[in-house]
């Protein structure tokens, strides 16, 4: 299995219209013989879900993190949407980069993607990522579909707030989410504003 000859239609998407989003990504031959990396930045973070070699601290330049997703299957539902974090343009975004065995690959990749396309809301692609070691490799993410109809496009504080609470779904509530991703955040010394002011205005349930 390879990314090229298993790409979902959403990555296929996003290669096709690079240069109107700005994304950029690398071609397989980029891709090293024996691992390949795989970048967190919201609940991969703090439950990976898949055996890994290494992680790392990591930074993806051209995308930030984002409260930018209605999630309609794991913190939420269709009719009481939650909140979850996605990759939207611009910035940069500080997260874990996870190395994995290539033996694992087509394991690693069908959990990821029955874990992050249920709803096909995020774009699997390969993009450049700079490891906390200094070097630069390849990694596998998922960014934010903005023509998704689950993009949740700039809403302010009060109403991330009002959206998150009381919202739960397959994985969990969605007040649980968001205050274990603040909290690796804070462990990692990641600092945003907008999380924690959200953060701040949530308690778990009882």
């Amino acid at each position: 299995m390879s990314f090229r000859s298993g790409r979902s239609w959403a990555t296929r998407k996003m290669i096709e219209r690079g240069g109107e989003s700005g994304q950029t990504s690398m071609t397989q031959d980029q891709v090293p013989a024996d691992h390949f990396w795989v970048f967190g930045y919201g609940s991969l973070m703090w439950k990976p879900g898949f055996d890994y070699l290494e992680r790392q601290r990591a930074t993806m330049h051209g995308v930030h993190r984002s409260p930018c997703i209605f999630s309609w299957v794991h913190r939420g539902t269709v009719a009481s949407p939650g909140i979850v974090m996605g990759l939207d343009e611009g910035g940069f975004c500080e997260g874990v980069a996870f190395k994995v065995n290539m033996n694992q690959q087509r394991e690693v990749v069908d959990y990821l993607r029955a874990r992050e396309l249920v709803t096909n809301v995020y774009i699997e692609v390969t993009r450049e990522g700079h490891l906390d070691n200094g070097e630069t490799v390849p990694m596998l993410c998922y960014v934010a579909d903005t023509t998704h109809q689950q993009y949740a496009d700039n809403l302010s504080i009060d109403a991330l707030v009002a959206q998150i609470s009381g919202a739960e779904g397959q994985s969990g509530k969605n007040e649980d989410y968001i205050l274990d991703t603040v909290e690796k955040m804070r462990e990692m010394e990641i600092h945003d504003e907008r999380m924690e002011a959200v953060a701040a205005r949530l308690s778990r349930p009882g």
